[in-house]
Parts: structure tokens; sequence; C-alpha cells
């Protein structure tokens, strides 16, 4: 191209665009949006993990709420209502959480519990069978309520309290004293269990009259109006020994009939009320421990990380040696030697202490060797930030979405640890006043066969709170890692 054929554009066509207005950044519509907010809302568009969340809080709720709120305590036990069956006064009605179990009975276990009042709910079927010697036994498929199968029970009472129980029963209209059994009559074995008031063989097999009712064995009493006595005396009379029913006996108590809605234990404690408060030490400890560890931990990754060298050196083969002594072994020392001394929990707690700030050290260690040679830290090193403004203000905020997820990763690790402890025996929770998630699942696997629900409930909430935990943990995770921000648009 020649010079000649270039064409100039004459300069009176150029124009000034906006020659008389100031130029400046435009303002923004919206809004700025924060680090926390930012994150938060990041975080509430994994829904996996708002639902965890809110899993999680509500199991919290019930650990702080229902030892409150609930009619038993974790102190209650009562012998006679031991394996209890769930049960709700309120679903109940429409035919679920009946406290209701069916089983299969031979003549005798037939004969001892339909002898208890309400105990048989229904018969589904009689059939005959085979036993030994080519002979012929009947079989009873029933539903049994195992509230009412409890029956009779023997009490010592004061005249004074057996008196206040007649006027319970004038006033209220419920039976609760029945007759004394005559022990003399009761078959070999079977003379210390007052539902046996009936004429039986040596087998236990009721003996019927002629219109097909139980016989009963009761005392007599010649000055009582039905001829039957209600009561022997012990301690030259002031001690009555009588025979009541429990299930009313036990309203005439407490003012309600018993109702556990996880059911009862092999000790005649509420599992509800167990569970709650086993959880709520299990948190408890699970969030004393993660922020004692991620505190030590952060600081310790924080200056192995940040100097190097010689001193991250030193400092990680000390954690490798106190990390190398195995975790059952420490936890099984600690129990021996310092249970008897600061007690089981504060054993437990020092013991996921010694070496459980190991973890988060070796994490916030590895982010700061990945973010202090960023050239923003340069640059702010360059401008003369000092060695804490670094760490605090430009990598520890780089590192937090792993040192939130080692914190919340933190606490179910320890509550299913201590459950494994407490399941294996190695540590004991167990007392009248305390309890764990780990202890009610021991107590619960002789019963598994027999009794699932005694080991149903906790399982079901661990179960729960790890899988929680986990989602929760790693929608935290990617929430608050700075460099995931705007990947999801």
């Amino acid at each position: 191209m020649k010079a000649t054929d270039i064409k100039y554009i004459p300069i009176e066509k150029f124009v000034l665009v906006q020659q008389d207005e100031t130029i400046h950044d435009l303002k923004f519509d919206t809004k700025p949006i924060g680090y926390f907010k930012d994150a938060w809302l990041r975080f509430s568009r994994n829904k996996g993990s708002v639902v965890a969340a809110c899993i999680i809080g509500l199991m919290l709720l019930f650990a702080i709420f229902v030892p409150i709120f609930s009619k038993y305590d974790v102190n209650y036990k009562d012998g006679f209502y031991t394996y209890i069956l769930p049960k709700s006064e309120r679903l109940s009605k429409l035919g679920i959480l009946k406290g209701h179990s069916k089983y299969t009975y031979n003549q005798q276990s037939f004969d001892y519990y339909n002898a208890i009042p309400g105990a048989v709910v229904k018969v589904h079927d009689v059939y005959e069978g085979s036993g030994p010697k080519n002979t012929t036994i009947t079989y009873y498929k029933v539903t049994i309520d195992s509230y009412a199968k409890t029956g009779y029970v023997y009490k010592n009472l004061t005249k004074k309290e057996y008196e206040d129980v007649l006027a319970y029963e004038k006033e209220t209209g419920i039976q609760i004293l029945y007759p004394m059994v005559d022990t003399k009559k009761v078959a070999p074995g079977f003379d210390s269990d007052p539902n046996y008031w009936f004429e039986h063989n040596s087998r236990g097999a009721a003996k019927y009259d002629e219109k097909g009712n139980y016989q009963n064995i009761f005392l007599k009493d010649e000055n009582s109006p039905d001829g039957y006595a209600y009561y022997t005396t012990k301690m030259g009379g002031n001690q009555y020994k009588v025979r009541v029913l429990y299930r009313e006996y036990y309203k005439y108590i407490n003012g309600f009939y018993p109702c556990f809605l996880f059911g009862s234990d092999g000790f005649g404690q509420d599992i509800l009320v167990r569970l709650a408060s086993g959880a709520r030490l299990s948190f408890l400890l699970g969030i004393v421990v993660s922020a004692i560890n991620i505190t030590l931990g952060t600081i310790y990754g924080a200056i192995e990380g940040y100097y190097g060298g010689t001193i991250d050196l030193v400092m990680e083969r000390f954690a490798e040696i106190l990390g190398s002594v195995p975790d059952l072994v420490t936890f099984a020392l600690f129990q021996m030697y310092f249970a008897r001394k600061l007690g089981a929990v504060f054993s437990l707690l020092f013991a996921f202490i010694l070496t459980g700030w190991i973890g988060p050290a070796y994490r916030v260690r590895s982010q700061f060797y990945r973010f202090k040679g960023q050239e923003y830290v340069l640059a702010a090193r360059t401008l003369g930030a000092k060695d804490r403004r670094l760490i605090m203000r430009h990598i520890l905020p780089n590192a937090l979405g792993t040192i939130i997820t080692s914190v919340i990763l933190i606490i179910p690790g320890v509550i299913f640890y201590e459950s494994s402890l407490a399941y294996l025996g190695i540590v004991d929770l167990q007392t009248s006043k305390l309890t764990s998630v780990g202890t009610l699942l021991s107590n619960g696997q002789t019963a598994l066969s027999t009794y699932p629900h005694a080991i149903f409930f906790p399982s079901l909430f661990i179960s729960l709170l790890m899988i929680s935990f986990n989602l929760f943990g790693n929608g935290l995770r990617d929430a608050f890692n700075p460099s995931l921000r705007g990947s999801e648009d």
C-alpha cells in the first residue's frame, strides 16, 4: 500500500465524548457481600448440607429439652418394667406404638398370662402340635401387652400407707389390692410369683372348674367382707405385705400410667430420657474436645507451617512420636490410672486432648505451606506486614475452610469413639445420674435378638449423627473455601 492511497479523516469530524461531564466510576446498585455472608449464600445452595444441619439441630434440641420436659428422669428405674416395648399414648389410638407384641405360648404360659388382667390382648389362633413322647401340646398365638404382663406383685407397706391405698380405692373405685395367695397350695418353684393365684399342676398349667374358669387359691379371712385376706403382717403388725395389681399401683404412686416412647432397658429405665441424657453428654464432650483440639492444633500447625525449617522439623517429629502411641492404649491407661481420681468423664476428656490436636495441626500446617508463598502474601511482606498480621489476616482466613471442617468432623469422631469405647467396656460411664450413647449400645447388645428396641434407637441416633455431620462438614468446607467463589455460577 502506498502512502498516497491512505485516506485521512478530517480533524473537524472528531468530537469529544462527555466533554462537559465529569467521568467517574458508576455506583454499585447491590450491597457488598462480606466473607461470611458469601459463605452462607454458597452453603445454603447445598441442599444436602442444609438438611444435615437441620437434623443436627433437631438432635441437639432433643438432647437439651427431652430430659427437661419428660415425666421421667435419668435416675428413674423400675425393676418391674424391664424391656418394655415402645408406646405412645396418642399414636396407640391409631394402632401404632401400642406396646404390644405377638407370641406363641404353650398351655402353661398361656394360662399364666391369661390370669393377668389385660395381659392377653387378643388370641389369634389355637392349634395342636406334637410334643415329646408322642404327646399333643396346645399352642396359642396371642398378642401380649408388655405393660400389663407384669401383673401382680408383692409390696411391703406401713399401716398408714395401707390405709391410704384403701382410701384411694374407695374414692376412685379402682381396685389396687387383691387377695393374698395361699403359697402352700402353689407348686414348688412358683410360690414366690404372685401371679400364680389359681390352682395348677406341677408344670404351671391351670386347673379349671366345671365352667372353665380358674379356681383361686386365695388366703381366707373370716373377718373380711368377701372372706379373703388382703394382707399379712410383719414386724409385730407394723408392716403389711400386700398383693397389688402393679399397673394400678404404679398410677397410684406416680399419678400416671407407665408409657415409654422408646421402651425401657434391662434396668427398667426409660430409653428416651437415657438416650437424650447420653446425647447431651456426648455433644458436650465432643464440642469441648473439638474446641480445645482445634485451638491447640491451629496454633501448633500455624507455627510449623509458617516458619518451617528447623522449627517445623523438631515440632513435626514431636507430634509424630506422640501420635505413634495407639489410641486404644492411651484410653485404657487413662481409665486405669486417672478415672478413680478425676472421674471417668474428665479422664476421657484428657485422653482425647492428649493426641487429638495432632490431626488439626497437620491440616493447618499443610494449608500454611500452601498459602504462605502466594503472591498476595509476598506483597504484604514486601509492604512491611509483620508475621502476626500475615498469619492472622492473610494466610489463616484462606485455611478457614479446612479448619472449620476439622472442627465439625472432630465432634462426631469423639462421639463415635466414645461410643465404641463404652461399647467395648473400656470406658464405664454407667451411673445412676450419668450415661452415654455407647453405654446404651453396650447394655442393649445382650437383648438384641429378643428386644431389639433397646439397641435400635441408640444405633439410629449414632448413625444419623455421623451421616449428618459428614454432610454438614463437607458443605461448610466448600462454603468457606475462597478458591471456590463464583464456581457455582
